[in-house]
């Protein structure tokens, strides 16, 4: 008989396939150079996510039992007939998270040129965030200014915003660039505390964008000078609702209508198309910016991961 590959063992093979983004020429730096490549700890990060464990010590617990899933997963992650040491796996899990938007936006770029999603020259990105609950329950505003911590489950990294949906949150927010098109494609992400304005973040976002002429959709957050001058700065055309009162009556309401249409339509449904498909209506199951940033940006990569094996397959 044929041996069968485990789910959880593709899901982890699939990594090796992922496209890696231009790595810019770094000096030299003083102590040991690096071992093992970030690939061997995204696919810890896989196998983590999947076996739903939040510790580097239940990590090497689960690839130590002794079952040929197990085994096998532990080739894996072994590079140079090594394996990371507990102290490495620490580190450079942690370190993880900044490498992250950069394998978000190579990915979407390829994706983009694969699926051409502007085929009728109608190029467009929808600017937005949402929001993930903190583990553990809130850290009231009057415990936060006395500094005080009612119990150890509050996670203290995370931050107040509201919204006009869901109200008073405590916790995350994932900003997000998506295409506009057909297809919904993330192109670029990161996760701050909720408390973190959704425009300060776009210097960081833009630049992953498909070097082409775009229209930057976005609501009244992103209508600020700065914003529109990062969007300049990428030949982006910003397109944001005003931030006055309704009724709005100048020459170009209708084209913002339109256009706000457009954004809502492709990144609020992308939205809550990827918290049904990874649980996001709950509490996120990590605690701290860290560990928390790791397990959202690594659900969007690999989202996208799959997403280009389905288009891979239909070409």
């Amino acid at each position: 008989m044929i041996p069968q590959v485990s789910l959880l063992v593709t899901l982890v093979l699939l990594i090796d396939r992922l496209p890696e983004p231009p790595k810019p020429p770094q000096k030299r730096g003083r102590g040991r150079s690096r071992v093992y490549s970030d690939r061997l700890f995204l696919k810890a990060l896989v196998i983590m996510i999947v076996k739903r464990l939040h510790c580097v010590s239940a990590l090497l617990a689960v690839i130590n039992e002794p079952t040929a899933e197990m085994q096998e997963l532990k080739l894996l992650l072994t590079e140079n007939g090594k394996v990371p040491c507990e102290r490495t796996w620490r580190r450079r899990l942690a370190a993880l998270p900044d490498t992250l938007p950069a394998q978000i936006g190579c990915l979407g770029r390829l994706l983009t040129e694969r699926i051409c999603p502007w085929k009728d020259g109608s190029a467009a990105v929808a600017m937005d965030s949402t929001l993930f609950r903190a583990r553990g329950g809130v850290w009231h505003k009057k415990h936060k200014d006395a500094g005080v911590v009612p119990h150890t489950r509050i996670d203290t990294q995370a931050g107040w915003t509201k919204s006009g949906w869901h109200g008073w949150v405590y916790g995350w927010k994932l900003p997000l660039i998506s295409a506009v098109g057909d297809v919904w494609i993330p192109l670029a992400a990161n996760v701050t505390p909720a408390n973190r304005a959704d425009n300060l973040e776009v210097e960081t976002l833009l630049p992953e964008l498909p070097n082409q002429p775009l229209f930057a959709l976005g609501d009244q957050h992103y209508n600020t000078p700065e914003v529109r001058q990062c969007c300049r700065l990428r030949s982006c055309t910003l397109v944001a609702t005003k931030r006055s009162k309704p009724p709005h009556t100048d020459a170009g309401v209708e084209v913002r209508r339109v256009f706000h249409a457009l954004r809502s339509h492709s990144i609020e449904n992308f939205n809550q198309q990827f918290k049904s498909i990874f649980e996001g209506h709950e509490q996120v199951p990590t605690k701290g910016i860290v560990a928390t940033r790791r397990y959202l940006l690594v659900l969007q990569l690999y989202f996208k991961r799959l997403l280009w094996d389905i288009v891979m397959r239909l070409l």
